[in-house]
């Protein structure tokens, strides 16, 4: 059977001797705050409960064994009676793993509502969407997601779940304070590095492989509630309404938000330097209001994006992307991967040499390089598409012709590459032609700009 986490008071009652104490099992917490990471294996907890105190002197023991609590965090707080009830302080038995025990001085003779706190580990969440463009794409509905996951040890009932998004620093692992055989240090002499290397994993600490088989078969779907997002500094936080119950080795999704008619510019590319033989899809728009976000940070994610194809809400799917914390009025661009149905053929159509020149010694030293290219491209969709092709010459020195409408699409990127941006309609073709001449040698000399 699965140990949980156990608070048990002792009663010492003054005229009786040591060895002859009550033991009084507390009653379950009153209520429970979550406050996860995502940047790092973290969760503040603040548990509250009401004891049942004894004039006098006090002992309450915390046990945390097959949890990740990091002991070294532990700290109680009374919620009310605050100048008749003193934490003395907390300490930890000799030769005892995974128990603490509380001193607590009372001028109160009955209960007594406390705040206990501290770190554990296990507790995790992330962030997913999913984007459904409108039949033509030009608006997109985005609907946000988080799933909480509790590897802790430990289950959470009725907890308020907040989640923050931003980077924090931790001098130590929560993860290896919970495990280390003592919380500040062992009373006896350290073993030998051989035996070190033998302590065992808490047998609560479920496999990837098991996380990932209960996450699949436990059902993830709840009751739509609000999230409520503040600012905090550099970190962001996110609070749940309502609370959530969170057994150990479950999983949960919540949703977090859901806009539609989002203005969204679908935007395809051919980069054979970076891409290769292929055209990459890109879906962008901006977190701001004017895209009607911009409200909070979005946190990283991934994103699936599908498209409703006929008045019966039908989905096609288009792609995914991973996406990392876009800030307010920062823009998106997702690259939602290869396509088959818009197609880029460039070829040399023509090649030559010119303008030769010697050294001395009636050597070649120098020369022009002329060549003719035509770019088939070809839109098989039934929707029009913007395309975006770059040519690079993996040279400074060059000068371009370009023939026909291609003038009209050309814009000069940086010292050795050009783009032509155009919109194919639908189910067309299109071609681009341009003479491309490089110098060569002591031709570069000779060269003149290509502005």
């Amino acid at each position: 059977m699965k140990k949980i986490l156990v608070l048990i008071l002792i009663a010492i009652v003054s005229g009786i001797v040591p060895a002859k104490v009550d033991l009084v099992t507390l009653p379950s917490r009153d209520t429970t705050q979550l406050t996860i990471y995502n940047s790092a294996d973290l969760t503040l907890v603040r548990d509250s409960r009401s004891l049942t105190l004894k004039e006098g002197g006090n002992k309450l023991q915390f046990s945390w064994e097959n949890t990740l609590i990091d002991p070294t965090s532990l700290a109680m707080q009374p919620k009310a009676f605050a100048d008749q009830i003193t934490i003395a302080d907390l300490t930890f038995p000799p030769r005892v793993r995974n128990l603490g025990m509380w001193n607590i001085e009372s001028e109160v003779d009955g209960k007594v509502p406390v705040e206990i706190t501290y770190l554990t580990s296990g507790l995790s969440w992330r962030a997913f969407y999913m984007g459904t463009l409108a039949e033509d794409e030009k608006t997109m509905r985005l609907e946000g997601f988080v799933r909480v996951s509790n590897n802790s040890g430990e289950d959470y009932e009725n907890a308020q779940t907040r989640l923050i998004v931003g980077k924090i620093h931790l001098l130590d692992e929560i993860t290896r304070l919970a495990r280390q055989q003592y919380p500040y240090g062992s009373p006896v002499p350290k073993p030998l590095p051989e035996v070190a290397t033998n302590l065992a994993v808490p047998a609560s600490v479920p496999a990837q492989v098991t996380m990932a088989r209960r996450t699949l078969g436990r059902s993830e779907l709840s009751e739509k509630k609000d999230i409520v997002k503040e600012g905090l500094s550099e970190y962001f936080l996110y609070t749940i309404e309502g609370t959530e119950t969170i057994p150990n080795e479950w999983s949960k999704r919540l949703p977090s938000f859901d806009v539609a008619d989002i203005p969204v510019v679908n935007l395809y590319k051919y980069d054979e330097q970076m891409y290769g033989p292929a055209v990459i899809r890109y879906l962008s728009f901006k977190n701001d209001t004017e895209h009607k976000l911009g409200d909070t940070p979005i946190p990283d994610g991934t994103m699936k994006v599908y498209r409703t194809v006929d008045d019966q809400q039908h989905l096609s799917y288009e792609g995914q992307s991973s996406f990392k914390y876009i800030p307010v009025n920062e823009d998106v661009e997702l690259n939602l991967g290869r396509v088959s149905d818009v197609v880029v053929k460039p070829m040399v159509m023509d090649t030559k040499t010119d303008n030769y020149r010697f050294d001395k010694d009636g050597n070649i030293n120098g020369w022009d390089e002329i060549q003719t290219f035509r770019i088939e491209i070809k839109n098989t969709r039934d929707l029009p598409v913007k395309l975006e092709i770059r040519r690079n010459f993996n040279t400074p020195y060059w000068t371009i012709k370009n023939l026909g409408g291609a003038k009209d699409l050309f814009e000069k990127v940086d010292v050795d590459t050009v783009k032509y941006t155009l919109t194919l309609e639908a189910e067309s073709e299109k071609t681009i032609e341009y003479v491309l001449t490089t110098y060569q040698g002591v031709r570069t000399e000779q060269w003149r700009g290509n502005d």
